[in-house]
């Protein structure tokens, strides 16, 4: 902690037993300072109002600087994420248009007598036995249904997630990536949103966000622990107050923002391109074959194993030309 702000849980529960705000408080320290100090008449007649007010200039400084880098960086955001989807576009339209060159290379019907056919299916039987990695055991690919089965009814009663992969409730709008969740609480009053008149109080698993004179918009525990010195909040608008809150876990998706809010369904959530970079070749090879196959299956197309199924089959038939394909019936 900063010789800054170690002061800080004296000056923030001082300032919480104020109704006044803001100017019961400067109120209270000028109290102090004109009955237990010398400190407008120690230093001559304008001392004390020219230290006051290179004070008030330096932190207002520091204060505009704040803001000015907090919306530089939420438009960097929105940049990047704009060029992230572009880029995400154009990947889609080049994979689609690969399927269609697939589409058209595959093999066409073809119709074997019996003893053909036994064959080929032998043939296929050996090529299994060789290349484990071609086709899944039988008890594998039984397990793989059975699970694809239990994901299906565990992600029933969970919402979908928005664009932002968080949730928009009623009162309240949240985003996330891997490392921080981004909340908007609209205010609906007649009056411009202040600072003084806002209740905020953040908690290593607890938030409370609301108006002064008001219920409370969320006073709940989090769906998981932050990391409080890198938490903030701004105004925006007038009507809207903006949180950014670090999760300490950097490593997992949030299926909730607080804990009574309904489950959004974590596997429905798009990350960022960018963040695959941070995988190691193993894991981003998996992720991205995940990946594929499960667009490959939403379009009804041939899944990565069922792609290698078939260059098998295409390889048998190139090695034996002498048998005779003519009445196949081969996909």
């Amino acid at each position: 902690m900063g010789e800054a702000e170690k002061f800080d849980g004296i000056l923030l529960g001082l300032a919480q037993q104020m109704e006044g705000g803001v100017p019961e408080l400067l109120d209270t320290l000028f109290s102090f300072l004109r009955r237990k100090t010398d400190f407008f008449t120690g230093g001559g007649k304008e001392a004390a109002k020219k230290m006051l007010m290179d004070k008030f200039e330096h932190h207002e400084r520091l204060s505009l600087q704040d803001l000015k880098t907090r919306q530089e960086e939420a438009e960097a955001r929105a940049r990047r994420i704009a060029k992230q989807k572009e880029k995400k576009q154009k990947e889609l339209e080049r994979e689609r248009e690969r399927e269609r060159e697939q589409e058209q290379e595959k093999p066409k019907f073809v119709e074997l007598s019996d003893e053909e056919a036994k064959q080929v299916q032998q043939k296929i039987d050996q090529e299994k036995q060789e290349n484990a990695k071609v086709n899944l055991p039988k008890d594998e690919s039984t397990t793989e249904t059975n699970k694809s089965d239990s994901e299906d009814e565990d992600s029933k009663n969970k919402i979908k997630p928005n664009s932002g992969n968080g949730a928009d409730m009623p009162n309240y709008k949240w985003t996330q990536t891997l490392s921080d969740i981004e909340l908007r609480v609209p205010f609906k009053v007649s009056f411009p949103v202040k600072g003084k008149d806002v209740i905020c109080e953040m908690k290593t698993n607890h938030l409370k966000i609301g108006l002064k004179g008001h219920e409370p918009i969320i006073d709940e525990d989090l769906h998981k622990a932050i990391k409080l010195e890198n938490c903030y909040w701004v105004i925006e608008d007038k009507k809207t107050v903006m949180l950014t809150l670090e999760k300490v876990n950097k490593m997992e998706w949030w299926s909730r923002l607080i804990i009574t809010d309904p489950e959004i369904d974590t596997k429905k959530v798009e990350p960022e391109n960018s963040k695959l970079s941070d995988l190691d070749g193993e894991t981003r090879s998996m992720v991205e074959k995940m990946m594929y196959d499960q667009r490959q299956k939403e379009m009804g197309l041939p899944t990565s194993d069922e792609q290698k199924k078939q260059d098998v089959l295409k390889k048998f038939m190139a090695q034996h030309p002498e048998m005779d394909f003519s009445k196949a019936k081969i996909s």
